[in-house]
């Protein structure tokens, strides 16, 4: 918007730089009050979630790979520049965010040096949903896969307003938990008037609940603001964090938990070419609107997750997934749900796994391919924040029996949770039971 993306890596760098300088100065003065250095990545001017174009629900001004591509840049000179974390702020779309994190690991994983993540949202409205449409809980479920320091919420509105959306993230986060709200809302010159007292005295409300560990101020807020905290902080009672939840927990819009006493959980298979020839037809005929029906009677009829999956000799499966995911993506009422990325080709995953903010489920990966290419995807898959489907097959092909099966699950497991470090309930395996119904004599047992 400005020329000046060619000075992306200069600007960074510089900065970086100049605040490590200062708050080194500042920590050798008082050795008690160490100073820490935060490199803010915004959240560009662009949605990879939302189209531009009202005519072309399809269309995307941004693409995950574009972000990545940018993000990267960006963090790697503020890295370099002595950095001590990265903040991923002013959140309004989770798949901006997703991509923040992926370049985020890349850049720590090329420079071999690690760095704190810290992320902060915005809510559009009371409604406390981002612009994207993403309520809290299905925000923290799409983020859940990132190592975190903390995360928080940031601008929205001033700090009485704020309060009952941080009440919602203190009570299901595992990590710190930041705010930084604006000095009330804009009057009608765009300016804001609440001085550092009054709002002051709304913060200290967050202390005596407990609600933060980490506390600033954005729009309209001045170094007085922040000062004025200084005294309210002295004898604060210190937030815990929550211990985190060993449960699945997916999102679309909304989230999904699975507990060990929910019920059955129905996914709607029929936005799959090989399940059912009218979704087959009309995406062949590229009739997307028609084909987002049968999406939508499966949520209406009670489908918990959607299944999509586009593998026909007769399509090119990467761009129809690509397409009918942007579409799902604006339809609120279809996407509230999480998604279920279906197809035994990984280019077909991997595009999908770009197109969703929500914590979606891959299916499927499996050890057919040998070790290397099972760990490969499973690394990717955790990248992107999703769970996984792992079939029962290895090297050998599918196992025949139960023990077999036990055999190959076992190993599974314990690559993916010793060697990847996946949370054991994103782990969902598909022990191929149908096998007994082949009138195989062999498979009988």
């Amino acid at each position: 918007d400005y020329g000046m993306a060619s000075l992306v890596r200069e600007i960074n760098l510089a900065g970086a730089r100049l605040a490590r300088q200062a708050a080194d100065e500042f920590t050798a003065k008082n050795p008690d009050k160490p100073r820490f250095v935060a490199g803010a990545v915004g959240p560009t001017n662009k949605t990879a979630s939302m189209s531009p174009d009202v005519n072309n629900p399809a269309f995307r001004a941004v693409s995950f790979d574009d972000l990545v591509l940018a993000y990267k840049e960006q963090i790697l000179a503020l890295i370099e520049g002595g950095v001590d974390a990265l903040l991923i702020e002013t959140i309004f779309d989770t798949l901006n965010a997703k991509a923040a994190i992926f370049a985020a690991e890349e850049a720590m994983t090329e420079l071999g040096k690690r760095v704190e993540i810290m992320l902060s949202a915005t809510v559009a409205d009371t409604s406390g949903r981002t612009l994207s449409g993403q309520t809290i809980r299905a925000f923290l479920a799409s983020v859940g896969h990132a190592s975190l320091l903390s995360i928080g919420l940031n601008c929205s509105f001033g700090a009485k307003d704020l309060k009952p959306y941080l009440h919602e993230i203190n009570a299901h986060s595992p990590w710190f938990v930041s705010a930084y709200p604006n000095a009330g809302l804009p009057n009608q010159f765009g300016e804001y008037d609440e001085t550092p007292e009054m709002m002051a005295v709304q913060v200290k409300e967050y202390f005596d609940e407990k609600l933060v560990n980490i506390i600033g101020g954005c729009c309209g807020t001045s170094p007085d603001h922040i000062a004025a905290y200084q005294k309210l902080i002295k004898d604060a009672k210190v937030r815990q964090r929550k211990a985190a939840s060993h449960n699945l927990i997916l999102s679309g819009l909304e989230h999904l938990e699975i507990k060990e006493d929910s019920l059955f959980v129905n996914i709607g298979e029929r936005c799959n070419v090989a399940g059912s020839r009218m979704f087959l037809r009309l995406i062949n005929e590229k009739k997307y609107e028609e084909a987002l029906s049968i999406a939508r009677k499966q949520v209406e009829d009670g489908a918990q997750i959607i299944d999509i999956n586009m593998d026909d000799a007769m399509l090119e499966a990467k761009e129809e997934m690509t397409t009918f995911l942007n579409y799902v993506a604006a339809e609120p009422e279809i996407s509230r749900v999480p998604i279920m990325i279906d197809s035994s080709k990984w280019e077909v995953i991997e595009a999908g796994l770009k197109c969703v903010q929500g914590k979606c489920i891959v299916n499927s990966i499996s050890l057919k391919e040998g070790e290397e290419d099972f760990l490969h995807k499973a690394r990717k898959i955790r990248a992107y924040g999703a769970a996984a489907v792992v079939m029962a097959f290895d090297e050998k092909g599918q196992a025949d029996s139960f023990e077999r099966k036990t055999q190959i699950c076992s190993r599974a497991y314990h690559l993916l949770v010793d060697k990847v470090g996946f949370p054991p309930q994103d782990i969902i395996f598909d022990p191929n039971v149908l096998a007994i119904a082949t009138g195989i004599e062999e498979h009988n047992n």
